[in-house]
């Protein structure tokens, strides 16, 4: 019984291996199976679908090539005459539909077939620019083209088009627009070249172009494009080395509008990045118009009233001599309601034609460096440092107005308070120092608006910069009067940005902040003007705010953007930065003070406000003198706002108030200082003036 046992036991052990065995060989098998299906399917996607494959891989891959985009145009405030604007050229590209480059050469040893396939096509292109091309242009040879033509990608992909040559004729568009199938990858595109009005209108204050390449390397408005341009979705948004973009002026403040959108032509590529198939395109959109609020009569009439003046000083002898060195000369004229500058001149001048292509040659940057900045908010060398000043001078008597306000308005003296003026004033240890009047002038009993009047310096020492100090003396801080007389001049736009809509303004330079000097010298000093340099631009804004009596108005040069279709896009309102409320009577003390007997206004129709500067400063161990004119007209409902600078030019009268008065003229002729313009045809001439009411 137990053998039987024993029997049955082993049978069964032999049935479970068998079973055991067979589903080992049925694994093996299925896996052979499977592996076997997917090598041959592996197999069939490689060779039999692979290359079907590929292609489509290969034909879902594009490239979006820019296009140029077409600039807007820059008016001046009549609407009429263009101070910048774009003309269409048209241009011959080539795009490579295959690799020419040397390493692939190297590759295809011995055969090299594609490289004299290119230069056949470089020779016969120089022979077709000979026989069509301009018969005064120098000609482009063939070894010109191949350069161009980059073929080895040094300077662009595969896919870019290349500039072969700009600004063809129609004889040369016909021929390459009628033979395109015989230069494969070659097209005629229409572009842009900037132009800028010939009579130099203003032509620091337009700006410039220089090419993006170029400008992305100085400005970060630039640099930040180019960081974000790869997350940008919209390709028309996406900037080209070789575009021009706004570099200085209202060319790069309104860079995005005037810029509008470029076009681009979709291209397929294949996996070595070469284009193919049949590519689309996209055209650029033009860019929105800016309407600036500069009047090109008033600005021409600016410019050369400078020019005239600067003639004048190195000819006539004023105060026994003659003034050779006065060789620039700043202007701004402000709308005192609206904050429009209509006329803004930095002289000399020069023609921004120079940038056009957003090159300059190295003899031409030479001949413009010291005069293509705008120095009436920059602060511009004239070239020869340590020896004449720079555009930013000192205030000098022009300051005085502001002088008696802080004096009134701290309670340091009233307007029926009369001072004695003796021809100077003194201050510090024992009185060591010493200010005397121009020429010593001895004035006798004045009250504040006489002391303007005559521009007293000594009044302005002993009444205003000795008692602001005195006033603030027993606090703990020994400059507090320092500050104090700080918080007042920004209040007025002086030491501070005037908004101004261009790039790059000076804010000026605070010398009263200066620590090697006492708060009382500083203030002092300050009081007649002697203690801050500031640019033209914030001259004409803190006369401005004489006028309206404390209003700071922002000033800008665009009045309004329209879009290609004349649609208005944005209208620049009139805005009030701030607001220094003051009584009345004080306004009206300063404004009545500001007299000045100032020959060149001899005859002039309105009454109006002025003041006189003449500010000395020490340039290269010489002392030397600054003409500074501010004003406003009419002194009732005023309504145009200027001040004038010419750096050595001497007494600001006889130097800078010539000039003023012909951009009155120039206003009272266009636009009317009494609301009525004296030209007869000035209404019609201006009449789509875009201007802010």
């Amino acid at each position: 019984m137990r053998k039987m046992d024993n029997e049955q036991g082993k049978d069964n052990e032999t049935s479970d291996r068998k079973r055991f065995s067979f589903r080992i060989n049925l694994f093996f098998f299925s896996s052979f199976i499977i592996f076997t299906v997917i090598i041959v399917r592996l197999a069939i996607l490689q060779f039999v679908d692979g290359p079907q494959l590929k292609q489509q891989e290969a034909s879902n891959v594009t490239k979006n090539v820019p296009l140029t985009p077409i600039r807007g145009t820059i008016y001046d405030s009549t609407g009429q005459n263009r101070l910048a604007y774009s003309t269409p050229v048209q241009s011959l590209y080539i795009t490579l539909s295959k690799n020419y480059s040397d390493s692939m050469e190297q590759l295809r040893k011995p055969d090299k077939k594609l490289l004299p396939e290119l230069e056949n096509m470089t020779q016969k292109l120089a022979n077709r620019f000979a026989q069509y091309g301009n018969k005064d242009e120098p000609k482009m040879t063939a070894e010109q083209i191949m350069d161009a033509m980059d073929r080895n990608y040094q300077r662009f992909s595969g896919f870019t088009p290349r500039l072969i040559k700009t600004n063809l004729n129609k004889d040369e568009v016909a021929y390459f627009m009628q033979h395109k199938s015989e230069f494969p990858g070659v097209d005629v595109v229409e572009e842009t070249v900037r132009h800028y009005d010939p009579d130099t209108v203003a032509v620091q204050a337009v700006g410039y172009i220089k090419s993006y390449k170029s400008a992305r390397e100085t400005l970060d408005k630039y640099k930040n494009i180019q960081k974000s341009m790869s997350a940008e979705n919209d390709p028309g948004l996406i900037y080209m080395d070789n575009e021009s973009v706004g570099f200085d002026g209202l060319e790069y403040q309104y860079q995005e509008q005037l810029r509008g959108k470029n076009g681009y032509k979709t291209v397929p590529i294949d996996p070595r990045n070469m284009p193919e198939g049949v590519d689309s395109v996209t055209p650029p959109q033009k860019g929105n118009n800016i309407y600036s609020t500069i009047n090109k009569e008033i600005q021409v009439k600016t410019e050369e009233a400078i020019t005239d003046q600067l003639r004048w000083l190195h000819s006539h002898a004023v105060s026994g001599k003659t003034h050779p060195y006065a060789k620039t000369g700043f202007a701004v004229a402000m709308e005192v309601d609206t904050g429009n500058v209509v006329a803004m001149a930095s002289m000399p001048d020069y023609d921004a034609n120079y940038w056009q292509t957003g090159t300059i040659s190295k003899d031409k940057y030479e001949e413009i460096k010291h005069v293509y900045q705008n120095a009436t908010i920059k602060n511009v060398g004239s070239g020869q440092s340590g020896q004449h000043p720079d555009s930013t001078v000192l205030l000098g008597s022009t300051i005085k107005p502001l002088s008696v306000l802080i004096g009134l308005e701290e309670g340091l003296f009233t307007t029926n308070t009369y001072y004695q003026d003796t021809g100077a004033a003194y201050f510090g240890r024992n009185n060591s120092s010493r200010v005397r009047n121009s020429s010593g002038h001895v004035y006798g009993s004045m009250d504040p608006a006489t002391a303007i009047r005559h521009s007293s310096n000594a009044f302005m020492v002993d009444m205003v910069g000795k008692r602001l100090y005195n006033k603030y003396i027993n606090n703990a801080a020994e400059d507090q009067g320092v500050n104090v007389w700080d918080r007042y001049m920004k209040e007025f736009g002086l030491g501070v940005s005037t908004g101004v809509d261009l790039p790059g303004e000076f804010k000026g330079l605070l010398e009263y902040t200066k620590k090697d000097e006492s708060a009382l010298s500083k203030l002092a000093y300050a009081s007649f003007g002697q203690q801050g340099k500031y640019t033209p631009m914030q001259l004409a804004q803190y006369t401005t705010m004489i006028a309206t009596k404390g209003k700071r108005m922002e000033p800008h040069l665009v009045s309004q953007i329209k879009d290609t279709n004349g649609n208005v896009v944005q209208t620049i309102k009139p805005k009030v930065l701030n607001e220094v409320k003051f009584p009345d009577a004080y306004w009206n003390e300063v404004i009545r003070g500001m007299a000045t007997d100032v020959s060149a206004f001899k005859g002039f129709p309105y009454d109006f406000a002025r003041k006189t500067g003449t500010s000395q400063q020490v340039v290269g161990r010489e002392l030397k003198d600054n003409g500074v004119f501010i004003a406003f007209a009419p002194r009732q409902n005023p309504k145009l706002a200027v001040a004038v600078v010419i750096p050595e030019g001497g007494f600001g009268a006889w130097s800078a108030g010539p000039v003023a008065r012909k951009i009155f003229d120039a206003y009272d002729e266009v636009y009317g200082l009494d609301g009525v313009p004296k030209k007869k045809d000035a209404a019609t001439a201006d009449s789509n003036a875009v201007k802010q009411p």
